[in-house]
């Protein structure tokens, strides 16, 4: 004879029932997003989108702007060509407040963001902006830095709406607002063309370029992701290098020329 220590309830019963479901239920939510997500993209052939590539967002309802000790290297670098270009006023579309620290010591800064930080130093200031929809006039803006932003925009992990173009619309705004002679700087993951959903898209650097065709490219670099050289960036780095990359960090540094080329 079996004596139960409990007795067999309803609320017992179903809470055992779906206990081995538990781990489960937290990816629906970015399976359905997912889902819709590729059926948007069914006509954007540019990546490939694989659900074993996922890579869940952690950050969807942080406030803030964030930021982290691998992003040190990739505002180092922007923060050096920020001297050498040596801007009277600088934008930044902004992922983390590296460059923006950094910045103030160059040129006063503008730091906007999705996810605004609260934050103010001397003559610099942080707003709040949408890529999609850059509050400037077109060629209006002697420097803009846009540091692991893009690759983001569409993809819904920080509360934007999906949208398989929103990288090229975003890459738009920004080729809209640079003036002549002025300059842009842009990180983002480089290597074989895919999206992680929710997280960022990885771009071949044929990609890049041909979306900035009007544009002259002063400086490449490129962060390895093989962590074979962890502290260097490598410059001028040859293309087949960055086809190497599973997922790199490639730094680009473009400047609209100063008269329009002839048609």
């Amino acid at each position: 004879m079996i004596h139960l220590r409990k007795p067999i309830t309803w609320r017992r019963l179903k809470k055992n029932l779906y206990r081995p479901w538990g781990k489960y239920a937290g990816k629906v939510d970015l399976f359905i997003a997912y889902r819709r997500f590729r059926r948007l993209a069914a006509a954007d052939h540019r990546f490939e989108i694989r659900w074993r590539d996922r890579d869940p967002g952690g950050e969807n309802n942080v406030q803030g702007a964030g930021g982290g000790t691998d992003y040190a290297r990739h505002a180092a670098w922007a923060a050096r060509q920020l001297e050498r270009i040596n801007p009277t006023y600088h934008i930044d579309i902004t992922n983390d407040m590296f460059l923006y620290d950094l910045a103030l010591s160059a040129a006063p800064p503008s730091g906007n963001g999705y996810r605004p930080a609260r934050l103010r130093l001397g003559a610099g200031a942080c707003g709040r902006g949408d890529l999609w929809r850059l509050p400037f006039p077109d060629k209006s803006v002697e420097s803009i830095a846009c540091l692991h932003v893009v690759e983001h925009a569409g993809l819904g992990r920080y509360g934007d709406p999906l949208n398989p173009q929103g990288d090229l619309q975003a890459i738009r705004e920004l080729r809209r607002v640079v003036r002549q002679g002025g300059h842009l700087l842009l990180i983002v993951p480089v290597g074989r063309a895919r999206i992680r959903f929710n997280a960022n898209r990885v771009y071949s650097p044929a990609q890049i370029l041909s979306y900035f065709h009007d544009m002259t490219l002063l400086e490449s670099a490129l962060l390895a992701a093989d962590d074979q050289r962890p502290e260097d960036l490598i410059f001028g780095t040859p293309e087949e290098i960055f086809h190497q990359q599973l997922e790199g960090t490639g730094c680009f540094l473009f400047q609209r020329p100063r008269q329009a080329p002839s048609p």
